[in-house]
């Protein structure tokens, strides 16, 4: 039997300690992205991702699973920007910005241990290459929904959207565990 928040907590521990060491190193540089600007970074994340498992050859050396975290990790950036607005300048330190990643996990977890009860786990007889393919659907879904100012008729908003890529990402690095 799996134990799903485990694993779960387990990818999110690694996303997270990258997460730390960037801010260490490059500060909260990322609050001056716009929204589009960051949907822009996840969506060139995951396209490398099909492409990767598209081709049978590859230029550089990084595989899928950094890709993923990627996309785990800009998402958190984008639901802290939703919160926040976009900064002029870098203002997070390093436990504040901790402090933040740790609020957007705990509320996208939640979420996908309603769904998985909900689903019954149906992610673990998906495939890697359809979580990559709903990961890009969500993109064009909320490039949609930016070039609509935001403003939604009957979907669920832009946050909603970035917490599936999260929880689609998350599922694809166990599957790619396992």
């Amino acid at each position: 039997m799996h134990d799903t928040s485990k694993q779960y907590d387990e990818v999110i521990a690694t996303c997270r300690e990258l997460f730390v060491n960037k801010m260490k190193d490059y500060g909260s540089a990322w609050r001056i992205l716009r929204l589009p600007s960051l949907t822009d970074q996840i969506f060139i994340k995951a396209q490398r991702i099909r492409s990767l498992q598209e081709k049978k050859t590859r230029k550089v050396e990084e595989g899928e699973a950094s890709e993923f975290i990627g996309i785990i990790n800009y998402s958190v950036m984008a639901l802290i920007q939703i919160d926040r607005g976009i900064a002029d300048q870098p203002d997070l330190g390093t436990e504040d910005a901790a402090a933040l990643y740790d609020e957007k996990i705990a509320e996208t977890k939640n979420l996908m241990e309603a769904k998985n009860h909900d689903y019954g786990e149906a992610w673990r007889d998906m495939r890697v290459s359809s979580l990559t393919d709903l990961i890009l659907q969500k993109l064009l879904r909320v490039k949609q929904i930016e070039d609509n100012k935001g403003k939604t008729l009957v979907s669920e908003g832009i946050g909603a959207n970035y917490q599936d890529m999260i929880n689609y990402a998350v599922f694809a690095l166990i599957l790619l565990r396992e």
